[in-house]
């Protein structure tokens, strides 16, 4: 018996013994970028960017559908992390999707889970372990970053002698997301689980998120990042957050400014999803039913209108009606659901101006 403890506490002692290396992951490749930002891991410069609510300002200085893609050889992967993990704090959305990180690596040319971790509030500065007990292969990675933290600094540890680089983006084009809650991930369990996320996995095509919960109603100052964003094309989650009165006054302007910008790309707007929380509210009921019952006809005279507009259904439910966390946002099922339920008519779409 002593023999074999003496063993463990070798074992032990040569595995702390372990140095790593440690690179910022903007050194690499960020990849879900609307563009470049003073902070890598901001999705917006609020300096140059102005009419923010304190809110919003936050939220879009959240990495939100970004990821580092690389690649390593090192059977453990480490990160250390530098942010404020105090902005947010939800019932509904558990804190490894809002300031954890999410791995996922590429076998048999799928991405394919791998880890998750979060940082300890006690102790937010310290080295966390990604993933260990790897075999010593090159293996591509994406790790996705916090939906819901203002981060400053992220550095990604392999082990002492292991490569680590960046590679390539493995995601092909650049379609702007603009959305609410859902499009940013709210009640998803791991950062990587929203549907613009789950649409890029699937489909090749990169999506670069600007998914603000409760905030994605059309404003001009909004309209004014998304004029100056470099994408293909752009996809709004747009009648989720405003009521059917802001839906009527916003819609044509917002469109014809974006088109003034982006002549020539598509414009895709979704119907918002049902929201569970209607079922015995008739409050909430009414107010849903009014923003589709005006976002239905106004769609339809905006596909006749404008070129290069469209618009799309969306479902989060399979008929079961038990995938809401809270009444309003989908789990992470919910989202599988979304984001199947949209993903032919993008392509379909999206084909048409050679983006596939």
């Amino acid at each position: 018996m002593a023999a074999l403890l003496c063993v463990a506490v070798a074992a032990n002692a040569q595995k702390d013994n372990v140095k790593y290396n440690y690179t910022e992951a903007s050194e690499l490749n960020l990849i879900g970028k609307l563009m470049p930002t003073p902070n890598p891991y901001h999705r917006v410069d609020t300096v140059k960017y102005k009419g923010f609510t304190p809110g919003e300002n936050l939220q879009v200085r959240c990495p939100a559908g970004l990821a580092v893609v690389f690649r390593t050889n090192s059977p453990t992967i480490k990160i250390k992390a530098k942010g404020d993990l105090t902005s947010f704090q939800s019932n509904s959305t558990m804190r490894l999707a809002s300031h954890g990180y999410d791995l996922y690596i590429k076998k048999d040319g799928k991405w394919l889970w791998a880890a998750c971790v979060a940082p300890s509030f006690k102790n937010p500065d310290a080295s966390m372990t990604l993933i260990s007990n790897m075999d010593g292969s090159m293996k591509e990675c994406l790790i996705y970053l916090p939906i819901y933290c203002d981060m400053s600094s992220i550095r990604i540890g392999v082990q002492e002698g292991k490569v680590l680089e960046a590679i390539e983006s493995p995601f092909r084009h650049r379609v702007a997301i603009f959305g609410s809650s859902f499009t940013h991930g709210i009640s998803t369990s791991r950062a990587g689980m929203s549907y613009p996320d789950q649409f890029t996995r699937r489909t090749g095509i990169q999506m670069l998120s600007l998914g603000c919960s409760g905030n994605c109603k059309m404003q001009p100052y909004f309209a004014d990042v998304l004029c100056d964003t470099d994408a293909d094309a752009f996809v709004f989650d747009s009648f989720s957050n405003p009521g059917a009165d802001m839906i009527k006054e916003r819609l044509f302007p917002f469109i014809e400014k974006l088109q003034a910008a982006h002549p020539g790309k598509p414009l895709i707007f979704q119907q918002t999803i049902r929201r569970e929380k209607r079922n015995f509210n008739t409050s909430v009921e009414k107010v849903e039913n009014d923003k589709q019952q005006m976002a239905d006809p106004l769609m339809k005279i905006a596909v006749k209108k404008y070129k290069d507009v469209y618009f799309i259904q969306t479902n989060a439910d399979d008929g079961n009606r038990e995938w809401s966390v809270d009444g309003t946002h989908p789990d992470d099922y919910g989202y599988f659901l979304w984001e199947r339920s949209i993903e032919k008519s993008l392509l379909k779409i999206l084909r048409k101006y050679g983006i596939k």
